[in-house]
């Protein structure tokens, strides 16, 4: 991991709320890949008066970070979002940015300078705002019927063993034999465990159900996203659904 650390600039966004808020609100830190083409052109859509979007730091391909808004002021980056008992999580929140094409544009994984970088700042924040380490998210745990960001590539796992974030207990030799069927009761519980993980739980058909199953295995499954629920996401689930 390349441990050549930059010094943070800022290039501050006018998309923000001007009324600042306590410290004792920002409970989560979510994080997202930017879906743009390059570096110029994300940071010219987050600093952009007409785009309405925004993000407190961004990550650039090199591992530069950039800050846009203080951490006080509420930026634009979650939208319409839940987690838990919160709506719009704005309010609540921090947002990095990681410059990445998203998976409209060549989806790629995310550099170890980058995620050297994120460790850095991210562990700067979680001390400071003692940010528990459930409410870690990224922007599709959050608003998963809409977004897909930061995808499959984002090394959860790898932030979880620096104590960033969550991750399933599921031993490696058992993962194997759980991919099968779930019966309709086994599904009930899953979407029950997904409430208690923090989900909220808000689809209509089972177009939107399998949406929300493929975002769940994107975050702690994502070696098959197929949006089905087997035996092994009901028991990721099972092995999330009461962490403290």
């Amino acid at each position: 991991m390349q441990k050549n650390v930059q010094k943070m600039t800022v290039n501050y966004s006018p998309n923000f709320n001007p009324k600042k808020r306590d410290k004792s609100k920002i409970k989560y830190l979510i994080f997202h890949y930017t879906g743009m083409k390059n570096d110029k052109s994300a940071i010219k859509k987050l600093t952009s008066f007409n785009s309405n979007v925004s993000c407190h730091y961004y990550i650039t391909g090199s591992g530069k970070v950039i800050q846009m808004i203080p951490d006080l002021y509420i930026a634009w980056h979650a939208g319409k979002s839940s987690w838990g008992n919160h709506i719009s999580l704005n309010k609540y929140s921090i947002g990095i940015e990681i410059s990445n094409p998203g998976h409209e544009h060549g989806y790629r994984k995310f550099n170890d300078r980058q995620i050297h970088a994120l460790i850095n700042i991210s562990k700067k924040i979680i001390k400071k705002y003692k940010i528990n380490k459930k409410n870690i998210l990224g922007h599709s745990d959050i608003a998963p019927l809409r977004k897909k960001d930061p995808g499959e590539k984002f090394p959860w796992k790898f932030l979880y063993q620096n104590k960033i974030g969550i991750w399933h207990n599921l031993k490696s030799t058992r993962i194997k034999n759980l991919r099968g069927n779930m019966s309709d009761f086994g599904l009930d519980n899953f979407v029950n465990f997904l409430k208690r993980i923090g989900y909220r739980i808000e689809y209509s058909n089972s177009r939107q159900l399998n949406r929300l199953i493929q975002m769940f295995q994107m975050r702690f499954r994502p070696e098959l996203i197929n949006g089905k629920c087997d035996l092994e996401c009901y028991e990721i689930a099972k092995s999330l659904k009461n962490l403290k």
